[in-house]
């Protein structure tokens, strides 16, 4: 699985939109997100881990690694 396709789960569970998530992190972590950025960082593979862990924060979800 990708991050683009837990962003998008996440997302689905919290009822909210990408445009939402933008808007939201804009404020939060006073640095300007737009749907096309967020989108293109996802679709290319190129979102930095600490920064979709802070997406993942700001929808009450922290990133866990379990040893299978």
């Amino acid at each position: 699985m990708t991050a683009r396709d837990d962003l998008k789960i996440l997302l689905v569970k919290e009822h909210m939109t990408l445009t939402e998530l933008a808007a939201e992190a804009s404020v939060a972590l006073n640095k300007k997100y737009t749907v096309q950025s967020l989108s293109q960082k996802l679709v290319r593979g190129t979102m930095p881990y600490d920064e979709l862990e802070k997406l993942a924060g700001l929808l009450g979800y922290k990133i866990n690694f379990e040893k299978i």
